[in-house]
């Protein structure tokens, strides 16, 4: 079976995770066995955009994928950066807080608020030029957007 490139990707990943894998020849071996067909150059490529790197062991040299800190927050002030550059205004409703901002941005502003793990976020979805955040019940959109404002320089007026 062919699969899409981020679908192989996973596979691949998954595949370092759980197995010792010393060699390209031997990766296409293990996807080859799962009924994916795939070419070693095809391989080298995903190693590469996965940031895979060769690490040393008592008998050799296997494949693995360098882990991100799961717990890495951004500082503070990137996310004051980004919501000052990018967002324009900023609206909310009961536990939503929308962030408009220009065309192509959107995804830019999303994934600085989820890297900075702000209070009273549960997360965000973000398409061309909205981010959709959602807020938790106790603390509320009202106060989120509040948050959202004062980081970006806008006036409530602004906003609305």
């Amino acid at each position: 079976m062919r699969l899409g490139k981020n679908q192989r990707q996973h596979r691949i990943a998954e595949i370092l995770r759980q197995e010792s894998v010393s060699s390209q020849d031997h990766l296409v071996e293990l996807l080859t066995d799962q009924g994916v067909a795939v070419t070693q150059a095809t391989v080298s490529r995903d190693l590469d955009d996965l940031g895979a790197v060769k690490v040393p062991t008592g008998g050799g040299s296997v494949y693995a994928i360098p882990e991100l800190p799961s717990e890495q927050v951004a500082p503070d002030d990137h996310l004051k950066r980004v919501l000052g550059e990018w967002v324009v205004a900023v609206g909310c409703s009961h536990n939503l807080v929308v962030l408009n901002t220009p065309p192509g941005s959107a995804h830019v502003v999303g994934s600085a608020i989820d890297r900075s793990a702000v209070h009273g976020v549960l997360g965000t979805v973000a398409g061309d030029d909205t981010v959709l955040v959602v807020a938790t019940e106790d603390v509320g959109g009202p106060l989120v957007a509040a948050d959202f404002r004062s980081l970006a320089g806008l006036t409530e007026e602004e906003s609305s």
